[in-house]
């Protein structure tokens, strides 16, 4: 499949690449197609974009919550799984989503929504965390500058 994107411009997109959503996302029912996009210009493996293949201007910064919060492991009930078929923890991705506003600094992830992606069947949903131990804005710039100077050293 190619489609021509805002963030990438026109790109292929290999069918077994495909990650179905079927209850589509948080606020954006309609969208349950989606590529995970990494962008080799910017030689970053941390954030990856998940790319809407039905809207092509649609592209959410995401990343693995491992990298910033080492110890994430939400509880989530089965029942919210079911739609991505049997589970397999080593065939489970999980990834949340990241906001960039103008003043980078400010750079946060969505540590109570995150995406559940079954990656043997290619599909994905997006749960919603119950409590207050994870937050929606959990900021990130920090941890990322302290991860880069020790990779550096």
């Amino acid at each position: 499949m190619e489609i021509t994107t805002k963030v990438f411009g026109k790109i292929t997109i290999d069918d077994e690449k495909i990650i179905h959503f079927p209850n589509g996302i948080i606020g954006f029912p309609e969208l349950t197609d989606f590529a995970l996009i990494h962008d080799e210009e910017k030689g970053t493996d941390t954030i990856h974009w998940l790319q809407s293949l039905q809207e092509p201007a649609f592209a959410m910064p995401v990343m693995d919550p491992l990298i910033v919060c080492p110890d994430y492991n939400p509880e989530v009930d089965d029942e919210l799984l079911n739609c991505i078929g049997e589970i397999v923890p080593e065939e489970l991705l999980v990834m949340v989503t990241v906001t960039v506003p103008k003043d980078i600094k400010k750079m946060t992830v969505n540590l109570k929504g995150p995406m559940v992606i079954n990656a043997a069947r290619r599909k994905a949903t997006q749960v919603i965390v119950e409590g207050d131990e994870y937050k929606v804005k959990f900021p990130i710039y920090d941890i990322l500058n302290q991860k880069k100077e020790k990779a550096g050293e």
